[in-house]
């Protein structure tokens, strides 16, 4: 199977330091990664570094596009709705119009459990509301490759379990899944495949039973 995306020999140096050395993976259409290990091991390095929001030192990134992105502070634009902060890249990068984006976003919403909250500014959102709210705008622009940044930090363990089947649910659409987390529980429910990292290198990779036993 041909992969959505292909990492070969990446380094990232920072401030004179190596903080990703050497990483080679590949992930195929509707696949579940999930990038593990402790703070600084460069797991968020490496999903900024294949969205293009980090300088590469060396090596290649290969990725189908379009490519979307869940932060782990959601990054919600604060003085718009739910619905609103679905529908402006629909408006302004994919030039729809605005009743056929917001038929869509709302789709989206509701397809994630918060269509009623569509009207809801962020900060009148739960932390889980929120990460809906930001995966349906990623999910907008009908990403190959969606990359989700520590997506549980927000969570309870009902959201998170929530959110596990929210993610398999997207892979079995066809979407490839990379998640950086240091949660097991997380990782177990929801990742066909685990890459433990440490010092800014694959230390191990496997299934989650494998690896986090």
């Amino acid at each position: 199977m041909t992969p959505v995306l292909q990492v070969t020999d990446l380094r990232v140096d920072r401030d004179n330091q190596s903080v990703v050395r050497g990483i080679t993976f590949i992930a195929t259409r509707g696949e579940r990664v999930a990038l593990m290990g402790a703070s600084g091991a460069g797991k968020t390095t490496v999903l900024r570094a294949i969205a293009g929001l980090e300088s590469v030192t060396d090596g290649g990134i290969t990725v189908r596009r379009p490519v979307g992105m869940v932060f782990q502070f959601h990054h919600l634009f604060a003085h718009l709705s739910a619905l609103q902060n679905v529908t402006l890249g629909l408006i302004q990068v994919s030039g729809l119009s605005r009743a056929e984006a917001e038929r869509r976003a709302l789709e989206l919403l509701e397809g994630l459990g918060v269509a009623h909250r569509s009207l809801a500014l962020p900060h009148e959102l739960s932390g889980g509301e929120a990460q809906r709210v930001a995966i349906a705008r990623a999910l907008a622009m009908k990403p190959v490759l969606l990359l989700m940044d520590e997506p549980t930090a927000s969570l309870d363990a009902v959201r998170r379990g929530e959110l596990a089947a929210t993610v398999r649910s997207l892979s079995r659409n066809g979407t490839t899944i990379l998640i950086a987390t240091h949660d097991e529980t997380f990782a177990n429910a929801c990742a066909d495949r685990v890459l433990l990292l440490h010092d800014g290198r694959i230390l191990r990779e496997g299934r989650p039973g494998e690896v986090l036993s």
